[in-house]
């Protein structure tokens, strides 16, 4: 692990785990009905954020998106194979989250599937997914960004569960006290 690897051009960089990603997620909202898709991308409950703090995150994200890109993949390296582990559990547990989601009545909680042992199992292949992207490419600077990333998200979260309280009341809240948050924590 480097704290910053090169960056390159190249046809086996982390460029290609990101193709792959997005690429299966844009293929997947295709088959999803109007109304599903909707609910996926509802950002009703989240509050509006300051100017600054968008720009912010939009920097961070553009470095990310470049050094995730650029760097290559250290094949042949026991970081490689634990960061490909790592990515491609995240990625079919995202790929199979949606799946779910998508087949759920609109008016109801989506708590099937993986929506089992996690409230946000979605989140959390994501972070497993972009975790695995940034030690297949053996970066510190990629894993730190990843990290502060998935923090960041907590709040969103927490919107998306108050906003799913008030849709769909004492449903979600039993569900809340069955299944934890982030997989076997909270």
């Amino acid at each position: 692990m480097e704290f910053f690897p090169e960056l390159v051009l190249g046809v086996a960089n982390g460029w290609l785990l990101l193709v792959m990603f997005f690429g299966a997620y844009a293929a997947t909202l295709i088959s999803f009905p109007k109304e599903a898709l909707a609910r996926l991308y509802d950002r009703s409950g989240e509050s509006e954020r300051p100017p600054v703090r968008r720009i912010v995150v939009v920097v961070v994200v553009f470095v990310w998106f470049v050094s995730m890109g650029l760097s290559p993949l250290k094949r042949g390296t026991l970081v490689f194979g634990l960061g490909m582990s790592m990515y491609l559990l995240g990625w079919m547990g995202f790929l199979a989250s949606l799946v779910t989601f998508r087949n759920t009545p609109v008016d109801q909680p989506v708590t099937g599937g993986l929506y089992n042992i996690s409230r946000h199992p979605q989140q959390m292949a994501v972070s497993v997914t972009f975790l695995g992207i940034s030690i297949a490419i053996g970066s510190w600077t990629s894993l730190i960004i990843t990290l502060l990333g998935i923090l960041g998200a907590h709040g969103k979260i927490l919107a998306e569960e108050e906003a799913c309280l008030k849709q769909y009341g004492d449903s979600y809240r039993d569900y809340m006290k069955r299944i934890p948050r982030y997989f076997l924590f909270f």
